[in-house]
């Protein structure tokens, strides 16, 4: 039996949970950025978690068990790359990732190429080797949610809340050098760890050569003229999610909107800048 699977994380089904909703941090989207990846990700033995893990809100992407339940399939005893540079997401789905890469019977090698936060730092301890850029960072805190429910209800799922940061407590201590109470220390603290203590601390086994990293150019582009960037604009701002919300719902649906007639459909690249920063500047006034 594959000796991983003894530390997969033990976790309620989604359908016995329909009351609590993941929550991906505005402070941990405004730090992302999605451009960073890997230098040779194409190969069909490598995993690119390079968005958020679940389906995204605004765009239904994102990368989910079922997708890496489908590549790890085609590769069944072959050795898979992990390819991480995300915000992070869904408890639930970053759970069934890890678990499925535990699972696998061929060498898990984990690459951190930009951010591995939240779920995606749950996903990243799943490697037989793990390798972080100097620049990357883990981030690794208590599980967050949005439980819906009165006071009984409330304390129930607080208590389940409680098992999951047991679960990652002891896959965090597992991976690292450090013991149960250091790293429930961090996780309280919601803490960043940079590419030299991610290595120094155990949580990475060494760090990646500079020539195995890129910033994608194409992605660069359309993510900076995207909805998603005029979120991360407004999380910045100091704007709320319901906020943001009404904001891009007018952006995209308001006819004759003034900036909507600013930002128009195939806008080179300069003007969605230009139009961009006038909004962050107007936000911040």
């Amino acid at each position: 039996m594959n000796k991983r699977i003894k530390n997969q994380i033990q976790a309620k089904a989604r359908n016995d949970m329909q009351d609590i909703r993941s929550y991906l941090s505005d402070d941990i989207l405004a730090r992302w950025e999605p451009d960073v990846c890997a230098a040779d990700s194409d190969d069909e033995a490598s995993i690119n978690i390079y968005d958020v893990v679940g389906e995204d809100y605004w765009t239904g992407q994102g990368m989910t068990g079922k997708v890496v339940s489908s590549i790890l399939r085609k590769n069944k005893g072959k050795a898979v790359t992990v390819n991480i540079n995300s915000p992070g997401g869904d408890f639930f789905e970053g759970v069934a990732i890890y678990n499925l890469l535990k699972e696998h019977d061929g060498d898990v090698n984990i690459r951190i190429v930009g951010m591995a936060a939240s779920a995606a730092s749950v996903i990243a301890m799943a490697g037989d080797n793990i390798k972080i850029a100097e620049s990357a960072f883990l981030m690794i805190h208590n599980a967050w949610g949005i439980v819906i429910g009165n006071k009984h209800e409330m304390n129930e799922r607080a208590e389940v809340l409680a098992g999951f940061d047991k679960s990652m407590v002891g896959v965090y201590t597992k991976a690292s050098t450090l013991d149960e109470d250091e790293v429930i220390e961090m996780m309280d603290g919601e803490t960043w760890i940079n590419g030299a203590d991610a290595v120094e601390m155990g949580f990475c086994t060494q760090f990646l050569d500079s020539d195995e990293l890129e910033v994608d150019e194409d992605k660069k582009a359309k993510y900076n003229s995207s909805l998603k960037e005029v979120d991360v604009i407004l999380a910045k701002a100091g704007k709320t999610r319901s906020e943001r919300r009404h904001i891009l719902k007018d952006l995209t649906s308001t006819p004759g909107a003034a900036v909507k007639e600013e930002i128009k459909p195939g806008a080179d690249q300069n003007d969605w800048s230009d139009a961009l920063a006038s909004l962050n500047k107007n936000l911040k006034s």
